[in-house]
């Protein structure tokens, strides 16, 4: 029997209140279009809130976890049993992701959705886990269709819970050695680019090391091919904390929460996202463009505009905690900031061009 295809009700954008929002913006005590992205993060949040008074509710960071069996072909420079300790790191507000959330004041889950260890109840990181990782892809599928399913199902289900709770504004982290190389595939895949301008260093491969992991994909997308259903695709050459990050962004969008995206790894659960469902984007802002060499051919192809650019290229959410102050700052100036007619200043917006 056939494995039922997994849906989500995910809606355009209105344009009830584009009119409203435009003026309200324009009609800040500034010269017009003068504060540039500040005022388009504001604009998109309006018209997913469809409000002119926009509200952040419980931002909150979910970091998923999981190994890779492609591992086994060399194609990363590190252990294995980093994702585990680095899981039970960022559990207890470590590394990166637990300093940044904390600085910004965003809520974390630690999520395991395919590591290759046992967690106790008190590593405190939630259980999610289909498998002990991910098969090796240059043998066989990634994942089975069901295993597929079922991650994205875990990752619509984490999302409704938090949003069940009153968050509107959800962004995913990730941990997985080995995880640069699914990713690479995905984005070969899903934006039809050679598959030699999407494989970088990962996590610290050098020009040796990066020709032998082009060659493992190279081999293993002459193996099992290329399919039409995006689906298949993921199934095949993704892992299970993309199929888990794919379901939760779809479920956030479907909810119509703010989705902030982050770097490499997350983005190819986006492509997958988006080449399922393309109004996924109306909903997503882009945190960043990182410094792992494919990533800005990704955004690009979506048609993208990251807020930083900071050569990261660590992944865990960092770049999407690192963004949220200023999506703090568009929501701030949306609701606070003076208007021409409030603070009794001439109003200039018949001069100067929008950015809206």
């Amino acid at each position: 029997m056939a494995l039922e295809k997994l849906t989500f009700n995910i809606q355009p954008l209105s344009n009830d209140l584009n009119e409203a929002l435009k003026f309200e913006i324009n009609h800040k005590t500034k010269p017009l279009g003068s504060l540039g992205q500040l005022e388009r993060i504001a604009y998109q949040l309006g018209r997913i809130q469809q409000s002119v008074q926009l509200r952040l509710s419980k931002p909150t960071v979910v970091l998923v976890g999981a190994d890779h069996g492609i591992c086994a072909q060399g194609v990363s420079p590190c252990p294995q049993e980093l994702t585990w300790q680095q899981m039970k790191n960022f559990a207890k507000k470590g590394g990166g992701i637990g300093l940044f959330a904390n600085l910004y004041k965003l809520d974390m889950l630690t999520i395991d959705a395919g590591v290759d260890y046992h967690f106790s109840k008190e590593d405190k990181v939630e259980d999610y886990k289909i498998r002990n990782g991910s098969r090796d892809f240059s043998i066989e599928p990634a994942m089975t269709t069901v295993e597929c399913r079922q991650a994205m199902e875990n990752g619509a289900a984490i999302v409704s819970k938090l949003y069940n709770k009153g968050c509107n504004v959800i962004a995913f982290g990730e941990m997985g050695i080995g995880n640069t190389s699914p990713a690479s595939v995905l984005m070969s895949q899903l934006c039809n680019i050679p598959l030699d301008a999407c494989v970088g260093a990962g996590s610290g491969l050098d020009a040796t090391g990066i020709q032998h992991k082009l060659k493992v994909l190279n081999a293993a997308i002459s193996k099992h091919g290329t399919f039409e259903d995006p689906f298949h695709t993921l199934a095949c050459y993704g892992g299970l904390e993309i199929a888990t990050i794919c379901g939760g962004i779809l479920k956030a969008a479907e909810l119509k929460m703010l989705y902030i995206n982050d770097g490499f790894i997350i983005t190819s659960a986006l492509l997958v996202a988006h080449a399922m469902y393309p109004e996924v984007l109306d909903y997503t802002i882009f945190s960043h463009q990182s410094n792992e060499g494919g990533h800005k051919h990704m955004i690009s192809y979506m048609k993208g505009e990251p807020i930083l650019n900071l050569d990261l290229r660590l992944g865990e959410g960092t770049g999407a905690a690192m963004a949220y102050p200023i999506i703090q700052g568009a929501v701030e100036m949306m609701n606070k900031m003076t208007t021409f007619t409030q603070a009794n200043v001439t109003d200039t917006t018949k001069k100067g061009i929008t950015v809206l």
